[in-house]
């Protein structure tokens, strides 16, 4: 049974679910999925070798990453749109534990040294339990929590010691454009306390091995939009001001307009290579050290098809 890969605290947040700050209380397990849209089966999209992540964590033969399905934010722009909404259609492949743990391992080796957990807020139980099955194989890559940023702090604070790299998004620091855009209107203090957590459980310097690969540490990723070069730099002053300019930080600039956004008068279009370069240029300002930025030409290359069995090929 599904329930028996869980703990009793883990078996207890499904049964009432509060994991992310929606708080919204579903019972996982009747099948009465919440604002998620996630039941508490493992609620795995896809899992593939991805190689488009930055240079540390996809590392020279890139990342084994476990995309889940289902969000806790709306981001009417969502990149990932096929696999992140309720109604989006996308019924999961990989429904059991044994299942994914069978093609993680089998993804394991040849220079692959990690496994990421991507969209991970309202999963947590079912992350936990891969990797515990992991370390039952005698399996210990290096963990990365790549996540929206829309987290509880108790709910990180419970990942110490099984999480290696902290990777999460800092997508807004205005409390208007975060509801208009991801439904959150808390979303700027609740994921800026989040970082500080990260922050503080791992320090400033995102460590790596001799090849390169990020082993541990922090890596705060901001997605520029089109339109919204203020709110970026914002983003970014926040970032200095409240945590370091030491920390790691990787700029994308490989925003595409999908079908949710076409006709948007803001998000409908492509970003500016002049809106782009302005935020970077923010960034150097602010002493920003440690970091990584896009080709403006980027959004040609990240556009994933979650029908495939690799969806970044």
């Amino acid at each position: 049974m599904i329930k028996d890969i869980y703990t009793d605290p883990e078996r207890a947040l499904l049964s009432d679910c509060t994991l992310c700050p929606r708080e919204c209380h579903a019972d996982r397990f009747a099948g009465r999925p919440g604002y998620c849209g996630a039941d508490a089966g493992m609620n795995i999209a896809s899992i593939c070798i991805h190689r488009g992540e930055e240079p540390p964590v996809s590392g020279p033969s890139g990342i084994c990453n476990v995309f889940f399905s289902g969000c806790n934010l709306r981001c009417v722009y969502c990149q990932n749109f096929e696999i992140s909404r309720p109604d989006c259609g996308f019924r999961p492949g990989i429904t059991g534990l044994n299942e994914a743990l069978d093609i993680i391992e089998s993804l394991l080796g040849d220079g692959v040294k990690a496994v990421g957990f991507v969209s991970p807020s309202h999963v947590v139980p079912q992350v936990k339990a891969i990797i515990r099955g992991l370390h039952s194989r005698g399996l210990s890559p290096v963990f990365v929590y790549n996540t929206n940023g829309y987290d509880k702090a108790e709910v990180i604070r419970s990942l110490e010691g099984l999480i290696d790299v902290w990777l999460p998004d800092y997508k807004y620091a205005s409390e208007a454009v975060a509801l208009e855009y991801s439904d959150a209107a808390d979303y700027p203090s609740v994921a800026l306390g989040v970082l500080k957590l990260m922050y503080c459980l791992k320090g400033s310097p995102l460590r790596t091995d001799s090849e390169g690969r990020a082993v541990g540490g922090i890596l705060i990723r901001h997605l520029v939009l089109p339109g919204h070069a203020d709110e970026s730099k914002l983003v970014l002053r926040k970032i200095a001001e409240e945590l370091s300019p030491g920390v790691s930080i990787s700029l994308m600039s490989q925003y595409h307009p999908t079908p949710n956004v076409a006709g948007h008068p803001v998000l409908g279009r492509a970003l500016y290579k002049a809106e782009y370069d302005s935020v970077v240029k923010e960034m150097e300002e602010l002493g920003f050290r440690n970091g990584w930025i896009q080709d403006p030409e980027s959004n040609q290359n990240y556009r994933p098809d979650f029908s495939r069995d690799h969806p970044f090929e």
